[in-house]
């Protein structure tokens, strides 16, 4: 008994450290720099003149987590939106060309991980989050096309 009252005793410790360390997304990114994006935002039917604005967008997310709860604002130079969504809760998403999406963010580990269906096609993109130092990294993954946005906490 004394080793089921020891792990009770430390659960609440394991998850107060567990939600701390996912905090490490809060904060305002800015990105500087992308990795075959033009190359993922072809895949996905983007044309070539949004695809060369795209590459210059001047993204900057502003992430803030409360427990489960996400609030990311994104700015850029065609559009700024706010989105609220709950860990593991399917919500609706429209990208910046208009290509819709459903789907949901889950935490693995210190990885925010996005898994979407297209409306228009009923294909995944898989998305993720993670923050190595200074940077957010946002991975995509769409029909075996792999991209990268780095950004700087600013």
């Amino acid at each position: 008994m004394d080793g089921q009252m020891d792990e009770l005793y430390h659960w609440p410790r394991v998850l107060q450290l567990t939600l701390t360390a996912t905090m490490t997304f809060n904060g305002t990114w800015k990105v500087t720099q992308n990795e075959n994006y033009d190359k993922f935002m072809e895949k996905m039917g983007v044309n070539m003149v949004k695809r060369k604005l795209a590459a210059h967008d001047n993204l900057k997310i502003t992430i803030a987590q409360e427990g489960d709860k996400f609030n990311v604002k994104e700015s850029s130079t065609f559009r700024n939106i706010e989105i609220e969504f709950t860990l593991g809760v399917t919500f609706e998403y429209a990208l910046a060309d208009g290509t819709e999406l459903s789907g949901a963010w889950t935490l693995e580990g210190d990885v925010l991980k996005g898994i979407f269906k297209r409306k228009d096609n009923g294909k995944d993109l898989t998305t993720t989050r993670i923050v190595q130092g200074d940077e957010l990294i946002q991975s995509y993954t769409y029909e075996g096309v792999d991209a990268k946005r780095i950004f700087k906490r600013s």
